[in-house]
C-alpha cells in the first residue's frame, strides 16, 4: 500500500515548487493564473476545491479537470567563512542541481440543476520542496584545491566542516472529498474531510543525531544520509460563501492543520554504516483564508487574504538544537523554527475577447524564516516573495476547455543569517553561531502548465 502511495504522490506532487512557505500559491493552470485567489471567485473546480468547499455550488453537471505542468526552480545557496588561525576567508554560492518537475492535479465535480447538493474529489500535490546543492569540487581535501578561488564552504565534505552534497526532497499529496450545500440561492456552505500522505528524503539529515569528532567522544562521520520516511495525516477543510447576484461575492475558509505521524528515518553514515534511529513529525498547517470578488460581463476580479500558522505546526514550531538527557546538545535539529505568513493573492479575469479570456495574477508572501534561524531551512530554501502569472483560455468544441499559465516567481533578496553548530554551543550563544560566517539562499522559479476542462453532456 506505501509502494503504491509513493507512486501516486510521485505523479501528483512537485518537488520545490512550494511558493508560500512550504505550501503552494494555488492548483492548476486557471486558478494559478489568477495569482491563487478563489475563495470568493470559483472559475474552475480545481481552485474552489482547493480553497473554499462551499464555492463548488456555482457548479452544475459533471465536470472533470486535469492539469499537468513543467517546474523549474532556481535555488541557490551562498556561504562564506574566516578562518581564526589564518584570516583567510572562503566565500561561494552554489546552484541546484535538480532539473524539470512534473506538476498534475486531478479533480471531478458533480450535482444536479435542481439540488442544492454539489459534490467534489480531488487529487492535489498541495506542498513540496527540495533541493540538490552538490559538494564544492574546489574544497580542502581537493588536490587541486585553491584557496584564491571562490569555494562555498557549506558545501565542503563533513570532514571539513560544510555539509557536502545537500539534498532534500519532500512531498505531500492531499485527496479531498467534498460537500457543499446551497441554503439559499444566494449562500452555501462546505466541508471536505481530507487524507493526507507525506514523504520526506534527506542528506546529510540534520534531524539524526550525528557522530561528533573523536575529540567530543566520536568516530567523526559527521551527519548520516536518510532514505525516504513517509506518513499518513488527516485534517478538514470548511467553509461559507455568498454571491450577493449583483457582481459582488465573498467568501471564507478555514483548513485545519493536517495531522500526521512519525516519519521513521532508516539512516547510514557515509562509510556505509548504520545511524541512530530518529523521528520526525511535520504537519501541515492551518490555513485561514477570506476573499472578495466582482464580476461584470467582461470582467472577472478576485483577492484572497490567506494566514497560514506555522508557528502552531509540528515541525515547524520549534528550532534550535536537542538537548540531551544529559543536558549537552545532541547535534540533532528539532524544526525549522518558522514564523506564520501573510499571503495577500490577487487576479484578474478579461473576457472581452471571444472564446479567449486572458487572466492576470500576482501572489505575495511574506517569509517564515528569523535571520537567525536561516542556517535550519537550507533544505527548504523555496520562499518566493512576489509571483507573477499570465493565463488564458480556449473552448474546443462543446465539451473541452483548453487552459494555459506561465509563472515566474522571484525571492525578495536573500534570505541570510549566520552558519550554526552544536559544538559552538554555550551559555551565552544558544544556537551555536559561528563567529565570521554567513549563509544565505534566494531562488526564481519558472512553470509552464496546460489544463483540460471536461463537462459532460446533459442528458
Amino acid at each position: 500500500m506505501r509502494k503504491l502511495l509513493r507512486i501516486v504522490v510521485v505523479l501528483f506532487t512537485t518537488v520545490t515548487f512550494a511558493q508560500t512557505g512550504h505550501i503552494m500559491q494555488g492548483v492548476g493552470a486557471v486558478n494559478m493564473s489568477m495569482g491563487g485567489a478563489a475563495t470568493a471567485q470559483p472559475l474552475d473546480i480545481s481552485g474552489a476545491l482547493q480553497w473554499n468547499p462551499a464555492a463548488i455550488s456555482v457548479f452544475d453537471g459533471k465536470i472533470l479537470k486535469f492539469d499537468i505542468g513543467a517546474f523549474s526552480g532556481s535555488p541557490k545557496v551562498y556561504s562564506s567563512y574566516t578562518d581564526p588561525n589564518s584570516g583567510m576567508t572562503f566565500a561561494g554560492s552554489t546552484k541546484d542541481d535538480k532539473g524539470l518537475s512534473p506538476m498534475p492535479a486531478i479533480a471531478y465535480v458533480w450535482g444536479k440543476e435542481d439540488s442544492k447538493h454539489t459534490f467534489g474529489v480531488s487529487a492535489f500535490g498541495i506542498s513540496g520542496f527540495g533541493v540538490d546543492f552538490p559538494t564544492e569540487s574546489n574544497n580542502p581535501g581537493s588536490p587541486n584545491f585553491n584557496p584564491m578561488e571562490p569555494a562555498n564552504p557549506i558545501n565542503f565534505p563533513q570532514e571539513f566542516n560544510g555539509f557536502g552534497n545537500l539534498y532534500s526532497d519532500y512531498m505531500l499529496l492531499q485527496v479531498g472529498f467534498t460537500w457543499s450545500y446551497q441554503v439559499s440561492e444566494k449562500f452555501s456552505i462546505g466541508i471536505e474531510p481530507t487524507i493526507n500522505y507525506g514523504a520526506l528524503e534527506i542528506g546529510p539529515n540534520p534531524l539524526v543525531r550525528p557522530d561528533f569528532p573523536i575529540e567530543m567522544g566520536g568516530t567523526g562521520k559527521g551527519y548520516p544520509v536518510s532514505e525516504t520516511a513517509s506518513s499518513l495525516g488527516y485534517g478538514a477543510q470548511i467553509g461559507v460563501f455568498y454571491d450577493t447576484q449583483s457582481g459582488f461575492k465573498i467568501g471564507a475558509s478555514y483548513k485545519t492543520q493536517q495531522y500526521f505521524g512519525a516519519m521513521e528515518f532508516d539512516s547510514k553514515y557515509l562509510d556505509g554504516t548504520v545511524a541512530n534511529d530518529a523521528e520526525f513529525t511535520m504537519n501541515y498547517p492551518a490555513v485561514y483564508s477570506i476573499g472578495l470578488g466582482y464580476s461584470k460581463a467582461k470582467f472577472d476580479l478576485a483577492l484572497d487574504y490567506r494566514y497560514i500558522d506555522y508557528e502552531n505546526a509540528d515541525g515547524f514550531d520549534k528550532s534550535g538544537w536537542e538537548i540531551g538527557d544529559n543536558g549537552f546538545p545532541t547535534g540533532a535539529v528539532n524544526g525549522f523554527g518558522w514564523n506564520s505568513i501573510n499571503v495577500i493573492s490577487a487576479g484578474i479575469q478579461y473576457k472581452g475577447i471571444e472564446k479567449l479570456p486572458l487572466r492576470f495574477g500576482y501572489t505575495y508572501s511574506s517569509n517564515p524564516i528569523d535571520e537567525e534561524l536561516a542556517f535550519f531551512s537550507m533544505p527548504a530554501t523555496a520562499i518566493i516573495a512576489h509571483a507573477f502569472q499570465f493565463g488564458f483560455s480556449y473552448p474546443i468544441g462543446d465539451n473541452f476547455m483548453l487552459d494555459a499559465l506561465y509563472h515566474h516567481g522571484i525571492s525578495d533578496g536573500k534570505t541570510e543569517g549566520q552558519m550554526l553548530s552544536p559544538m559552538a554551543i554555550s551559555p551565552t550563544n544558544p544556537l551555536g553561531k559561528v563567529p565570521e560566517t554567513k549563509v544565505g539562499y534566494d531562488m526564481t522559479t519558472d512553470l509552464i502548465m496546460i489544463g483540460i476542462t471536461y463537462t459532460f453532456a446533459k442528458k
